[in-house]
C-alpha cells in the first residue's frame, strides 16, 4: 500500500478542489487562416472570421433568427412520409440513421420552413439544415418544400430557399430523386401565381439540390466561398484529367460566370434581401381605390392641359410651307365585264349579259 497515493493525495484534492473540466468548444480554428476565435466573439459575429472574413456554416436556426424581424417567425410542419420504403442498410439501417439524426438535431429531417417578416415583409422561408444527415434532400425535405410553396400562395407573399445540401438523399434512391422534379413544380406553381422566387446559396449547395431548386430562383444570390455545383471537383478532375482553375465552384467564380447574380456578406443579406422582395414585389391597391369614379370633365383638375384647342384656328398658318400638296387620287380603272346595278352596286356580270342578241 503506498500512502502517499492512497492517503495524501486524496487529502491534498479534498483541499484544492478537483479540477475543472474545461469545455473543447470554447475556441475555434478558423479554416481558412488558421485564427482562433473565442466562442462568443465567434457567434457575435455570425460565425465569420474576424481576421479573413471567411464564412462558416451558420447553423439554420441561427440564420433564421438573423433574417426574421426581431428573429419571430411560424414554423410550419412538416408533411408526415413513409420513414424507410426501401428498408435500405449500410453499415446500419436507414431507419436508424434517421432517429439518430433526430435524435442528435431535434428536427424531423433536413428542411425547415417558416413564415414571418423581413423588414415588415411577410415572406416565406425554405431552409435547408446541413446539420441532418447533409442536408440531403428525401421524401419529407420534397413535401416539405411543396407545403412551402403553397403556404407563399396561400399569403401571396415571396418564396426565399437557402440551401445547404450535398444532394439528394442515396438511402431513397428513386424516390429522392422524385423529389427534383416535384420541387421544380412547386417553383413553377409559385411563379405562374405572380410571386418572386429568390435562392440564397451557401455552402454547400451541390447534386441534385443544384440542378433543381437551387438554379431556378429569378435572383440568385451566394455567400462569400460558398461551394456550388454538381458533381464534386476531384470527381470532375479525375473524369476529364485536368486542373480545374483556382476557386473553381466558388460563388466568386460563379458570379464571374455569370451563374449568380450577386455575392452578399452574411451581413448585409438581410437588408439585401428585403431590398429584392421590394424591387419584386407588386403592391396590392387597397379594395377602396379600386372603384374610382370616372370624371367627365377634368378641367378642374389640378395640372390638367387641355388637348383641343380653345381658340380659332389659323388655317393659313401652315407649319410646313414649302410641302406641295399632293394631287387627288384618281378613280380605279373599270374591270371588263363588270357593270353597275340598279342600287349602284358592282356585281359581275353573267354569261347572258355577255351573249350578242340574237
Amino acid at each position: 500500500m503506498n500512502w502517499l497515493s492512497e492517503y495524501v493525495r486524496p487529502k491534498f484534492r479534498n483541499l484544492v478542489g478537483s479540477p475543472r473540466e474545461v469545455p473543447d468548444n470554447l475556441w475555434h480554428k478558423c479554416p481558412a487562416c488558421g485564427h482562433m476565435i473565442f466562442h462568443k466573439e465567434l457567434d457575435k459575429a455570425r460565425r465569420v472570421c474576424l481576421q479573413c472574413g471567411h464564412h462558416m456554416r451558420l447553423p439554420v436556426k441561427h440564420r433564421l433568427a438573423m433574417l426574421f424581424d426581431d428573429g419571430v417567425y411560424d414554423r410550419e410542419p412538416l408533411p408526415k412520409v413513409p420513414a424507410d420504403p426501401l428498408k435500405f442498410r449500410d453499415v446500419k439501417s436507414y431507419s436508424s440513421r434517421l432517429k439518430d439524426a433526430q435524435a442528435k438535431n431535434g428536427e424531423t429531417d433536413a428542411l425547415i420552413v417558416a413564415k414571418g417578416p423581413i423588414e415588415g415583409q411577410t415572406t416565406v422561408l425554405a431552409a435547408f439544415d446541413f446539420d441532418f444527415m447533409g442536408g440531403s434532400m428525401g421524401m419529407a425535405v420534397g413535401e416539405g418544400f411543396v407545403v412551402a410553396a403553397e403556404l407563399a400562395v396561400k399569403h401571396r407573399a415571396p418564396l426565399v430557399a437557402i440551401p445547404s445540401s450535398g444532394g439528394a438523399r442515396m438511402q431513397e434512391g428513386i424516390l429522392s430523386l422524385m423529389q427534383m422534379a416535384r420541387v421544380t413544380v412547386a417553383v413553377d406553381m409559385v411563379k405562374d401565381a405572380g410571386l418572386p422566387y429568390i435562392v440564397v446559396l451557401t455552402d454547400p449547395t451541390t447534386g441534385g439540390v443544384t440542378a433543381s431548386l437551387a438554379m431556378l430562383g429569378d435572383i440568385a444570390m451566394a455567400e462569400p466561398g460558398a461551394i456550388i455545383g454538381f458533381a464534386g471537383a476531384r470527381v470532375i478532375e479525375q473524369t476529364i484529367h485536368e486542373k480545374l482553375p483556382k476557386g473553381f465552384q466558388r460563388s466568386e467564380y460563379l458570379l464571374e460566370h455569370g451563374m449568380v447574380d450577386m455575392v452578399v456578406p452574411r451581413d448585409a443579406l438581410k437588408g439585401t434581401l428585403a431590398r429584392v422582395i421590394r424591387l419584386l414585389t407588386v403592391p396590392t391597391m387597397p379594395y377602396e381605390q379600386t372603384n374610382l369614379p370616372v370624371v367627365a370633365d377634368a378641367s378642374h383638375v389640378e395640372g390638367h392641359r387641355e388637348t383641343e384647342p380653345t381658340g380659332p384656328v389659323d388655317e393659313s398658318d401652315d407649319p410646313h410651307p414649302d410641302v406641295e400638296e399632293l394631287p387627288p387620287l384618281a378613280e380605279p380603272p373599270k374591270r371588263k365585264g363588270v357593270r353597275k346595278s340598279e342600287d349602284d352596286s358592282v356585281a359581275a356580270s353573267t354569261a347572258a349579259d355577255r351573249a350578242p342578241e340574237s
